[in-house]
Formats: structure tokens, C-alpha cells, sequence
């Protein structure tokens, strides 16, 4: 799978955090566009910063987390340098500790390793 079909196929599978996502996008890029698919992940891990900000229920991204979790071990260079590097290098980014504890249990151990070797720690 290229990153744009990762990226079509991301949105099309989550619509209500796409929702979340592209606002946060549009804010700091002024428009969505899939040539920007790399910095949509970003955006979408911010989105999930609030998210966990706001002590939504971690039940609700899951299937996301596991999702990306899965592209991860299958997908090409292209699609598992952008997990890293712009969906779970940003999470957790300003969060209050006492709101990760349930987000971070919940990401699967290779989304937390790629974590782990970015940051030198966990978030919590």
C-alpha cells in the first residue's frame, strides 16, 4: 500500500477522527490536500492529544491504535516511516500525565517501542 492509499483508507475507515484531524490540519496548513498525507498523521496525532486532553474514552481509538499498529508490520517504508515519525512520535505531545495513563495501555507494544525509541522513555 503507497502512503496515499494508507492515507484515503485511514480516513475513509476513521470519519470522526478524520473530522478531528482535519481541522487541526487546516489550522496549520490552511487546506486539505493529500499531497500533505505525511503531515496529516501528524495532525492526526494532535487531534488525538486533545482528544486524551479531554479525557475522552481511549474505547473509541483502539481500533485506530491497533489499525495503525497493523500497517506498521505490513506496510512499505513510506507507510511505517510516517507512523513513526509523524503519527507516534507526536502523541502524547502537552498531554497532562494523569490523562495518558489509559491511552498508553492501550497502544500496542509496537506503536510503544517506536515511542520509546524516539523519546528515550515512556510518557507516563
Amino acid at each position: 500500500m503507497t502512503l496515499l492509499e494508507f492515507y484515503n483508507e485511514t480516513r475513509q475507515t476513521f470519519p470522526e477522527i478524520t473530522v478531528k484531524a482535519d481541522k487541526e490540519h487546516i489550522r496549520v496548513w490552511d487546506e486539505i490536500d493529500p499531497e500533505f498525507a505525511y503531515s496529516w498523521f501528524e495532525s492526526l496525532a494532535k487531534a488525538l492529544n486533545r482528544e486524551m486532553t479531554m479525557s475522552e474514552d481511549v474505547g473509541k481509538y483502539i481500533e485506530l491504535f491497533n489499525y495503525m499498529s497493523s500497517n506498521f508490520r505490513k506496510g512499505n517504508k513510506e507507510v511505517k516511516n510516517c507512523i513513526d515519525v509523524a503519527f507516534t512520535e507526536n502523541l502524547f505531545w502537552q498531554v497532562p500525565e494523569d490523562k495518558i495513563k489509559p491511552y498508553w495501555l492501550a497502544l500496542p507494544d509496537e506503536l510503544k517501542k517506536l515511542y520509546i525509541d524516539f523519546h528515550r522513555r515512556e510518557p507516563i
